[in-house]
């Protein structure tokens, strides 16, 4: 009799006996089919997690935005698409890439600290639903590039609301060191600024404090702040259409327990609500919550090396391949494709790129051997979107499966593609 168990935080994933499945699909079929090192990707996961935030916002004007820095992908934007979600772009090829997949630019939102003249061309002339503008300068400049064309840009302001996400500094964005936003106290005067303005049009407000974030006790917090901010605008005659909550929604990566998407989205519903603003249109921005555990990346064991402290499980997959260990020492969960009957032993998982840097799992329990393909778990969000070709190596190819049906979604590069466009000098 076969028997089934769900992995952690990924109900798409399961492990039938030995052998580990992602959407009715053998992992190691694929591996064996298209090469390692593989992403691979469960559209009915993603599906779901997008589910949860429509389940929870219907029934008020509000708009979806996929975060797309989190694994811009086309195949997926297209399932998020066709799904009528929008986008939160940082930049015009992000832009370009929503149009590519068939997304409609009058649901983009167009984030970013610093976006040049011509990425704000662009966006205008696509027609994008707002820019969230994030300083008094970037405001000055929307101006005049959108009084050139003739055109009206609308604005929300990214207001940093000075609260403590709780989450790894690299990916706290809230506080008043971090670079993103207009401060909360400045930002009425600023509000002023752009209604004064030629080619801005004020639509709303915004607000993002981090990413993986696991309570909600935070967004409860700079909503609240957001809020007073909101009354005091529009006390001065300032209208405020929209309110824009970010995203920043925690996955389970090991023992997390983040809340599920849609009580959030209930709890910051009902604060709205009980402060007088629920006839405003809702925005959110989630990214991770909605890829990052619809994914996997497949990696064979090449080399194992015994040592006097560590023991070494070296993988084809490397800090190219996977970027989140090395920059933030993330924990992510490995495990093979086909579970061994052996005791396991205790390993650190390496790549063969030059760097010490370059490890994907320590002092992970594993029962294997070379040639075994192991899957780093939780792998959908800002893995490819992050890969790079450091040592020459050629980025993995991607596969999306649907119900027991696998799709390549993205050609594994080869090493003549990533020296086609250089020019050797006469």
């Amino acid at each position: 009799m076969t028997q089934d168990t769900n992995l952690p935080g990924a109900p798409h994933l399961q492990r039938r006996d030995a052998d580990l499945w992602l959407d009715g699909t053998r992992l190691a079929d694929l591996a064996a089919e298209f090469g390692t090192p593989l992403y691979v990707y469960s559209r009915n996961a993603m599906r779901d997690a997008a589910a949860a935030y429509l389940r929870a916002l219907a029934g008020r004007p509000h708009l979806l935005c996929y975060a797309m820095k989190a694994n811009s992908s086309l195949a997926v934007l297209k399932t998020f698409a066709d799904l009528g979600l929008g986008f939160d772009i940082v930049s015009a090829g992000e832009l370009a890439r929503v149009i590519a997949a068939g997304g409609d630019p009058g649901k983009v939102v167009f984030s970013g600290v610093g976006k040049r003249p011509d990425e704000m061309r662009a966006a205008l002339d696509a027609g994008v639903h707002c820019f969230n503008v994030e300083s008094a300068a970037e405001l000055e400049t929307l101006s005049a590039v959108a009084s050139r064309m003739g055109k009206t840009a609308a604005i929300s302001l990214r207001v940093n609301p000075d609260v403590d996400a709780q989450t790894h500094p690299y990916i706290s964005t809230g506080l008043k060191g971090n670079k993103f936003g207009v401060a909360h106290d400045e930002a009425r005067a600023v509000y002023h600024r752009a209604a004064a303005l030629p080619g801005i049009r004020v639509a709303g407000i915004d607000c993002h404090i981090g990413s993986q974030i696991t309570t909600i006790a935070p967004y409860l917090d700079a909503l609240d702040r957001l809020l007073d901010l909101v009354e005091q605008v529009e006390a001065d005659g300032i209208v405020i259409a929209h309110i824009d909550l970010g995203g920043g929604l925690g996955i389970t990566y090991t023992d997390e327990q983040p809340p599920a998407a849609d009580e959030l989205v209930r709890q910051m519903l009902a604060r709205i609500d009980a402060r007088g603003h629920g006839h405003r249109t809702v925005l959110m921005e989630p990214g991770r919550s909605l890829v990052g555990n619809a994914g996997v990346l497949l990696t064979q064991a090449l080399v194992l090396k015994p040592g006097a402290e560590k023991n070494f499980c070296v993988v084809d997959a490397a800090m190219n391949d996977m970027a989140r260990p090395a920059m933030y020492e993330a924990w992510m969960g490995i495990a093979p494709c086909h579970q061994r009957t052996e005791a396991p032993l205790t390993w650190d998982v390496v790549g063969p790129v030059c760097e010490s840097g370059d490890w994907l799992g320590r002092d992970r329990a594993l029962a294997v051997q070379p040639g075994d393909v192991l899957a780093m778990l939780s792998a959908g969000a800002y893995g490819m979107a992050m890969a790079s070709n450091y040592n020459t190596r050629p980025r993995a190819a991607e596969v999306m499966v649907d119900n027991g049906r696998a799709t390549l979604i993205r050609r594994r590069e080869t090493v003549a593609d990533l020296f086609r466009d250089e020019i050797l000098p006469s």
